[in-house]
């Protein structure tokens, strides 16, 4: 019997991860043809069919499921292996796949991974950006960048920002002709700008003030489940926006923005990334967290 390449072999990892054949062509980098191709050949090759396919779903045969748990350890073994001597490298080369939210992605974007891209140019740096929280080990990431209170116990974090805060902030248009809130329960009278959880549900704007605890369910008639909507809306004077301050802090200076309730306004613990502690560590994860202690801020 012809013997399976790698590639076919990672693709049949790829959609039983995924148990997608788009989401797996994406994750190892492959067209969906292809991918499917691959898979097909390996099967048609072997003599037994390793997925269940229907048009809307894709699961394991019984064969695949044994298939899977005896090769995906082998496959394991071989990418720490490649990852070991890549290691000797003066640049890391690769794939280094990230998990993390929008907001995140472009607090970081210019300091940590625009940098990582100009300092590292034979890495490829894919990050996906969603705002449901996910396994990363399960779904195929080498890390993820969350909250610091957000990362799973058994993850190594390494805290990529300092504290941080959220912020109430409209435009100076928008205010102009309403009297602007001094305590929280005002914003009932304000046009707000609602912000969508990944539950479909929407997200309360949490206070706090000498120990004093308030949550707003704020209305409006805009809702997104995008930071940079949310952003071009507030600068348009839609609205007020419930955002991190690092976010508009440039718009505040420039007179663009105008922050209230900031003494209702408490800091959290900021960003971290996190990666599995149990996984060896690539040489391009190694040098993407020595970037980010690199540019923490002290």
């Amino acid at each position: 019997m012809h013997k399976a390449g790698l590639v076919e072999l990672q693709a049949v990892l790829a959609v039983a991860t995924h148990h997608s054949f788009r989401r797996a062509a994406v994750a190892v980098g492959m067209s969906p043809s292809a991918l499917s191709h691959a898979v097909a050949m390996l099967e048609r090759r072997m003599g037994v069919r390793l997925f269940h396919r229907t048009t809307r779903s894709v699961s394991l045969s019984e064969a695949g499921e044994q298939f899977v748990a005896r090769v995906r350890p082998a496959l394991g073994e071989i990418a720490a292996a490649m990852d070991d001597a890549n290691a000797f490298r003066e640049t890391p080369t690769g794939t280094l796949r990230i998990n993390t939210s929008e907001g995140a992605a472009m607090l970081l974007a210019d300091a940590i991974l625009f940098e990582y891209v100009r300092r590292y140019p034979e890495m490829r740096l894919d990050v996906v950006t969603e705002g449901r929280f996910v396994d990363i080990v399960a779904e195929g990431f080498d890390a993820g960048i969350r909250a610091t209170d957000q990362v799973p116990q058994d993850m190594v974090a390494v805290r990529c920002t300092g504290r941080l805060r959220f912020l109430v902030v409209g435009s100076p248009g928008y205010f102009k002709g309403r009297r602007k809130p001094r305590v929280p329960e005002d914003l009932r009278r304000h046009t707000c700008i609602r912000s969508r959880l990944p539950s479909g549900k929407w997200y309360p704007w949490d206070f706090e003030k000498r120990g004093e605890e308030r949550r707003i369910d704020v209305d409006g008639p805009l809702g997104f489940d995008s930071d940079h909507l949310m952003l071009a809306a507030a600068l348009d004077g839609m609205g007020l926006i419930w955002t991190v301050e690092a976010r508009v802090a440039p718009y505040i200076e420039k007179g663009l923005l105008t922050p209230v309730l900031e003494d209702w306004c408490p800091y959290f613990d900021g960003l971290s990334v996190y990666y599995p502690a149990h996984r060896h560590m690539s040489a391009g994860l190694r040098a993407f967290l020595d970037l980010v202690r690199e540019r923490r801020p002290s």
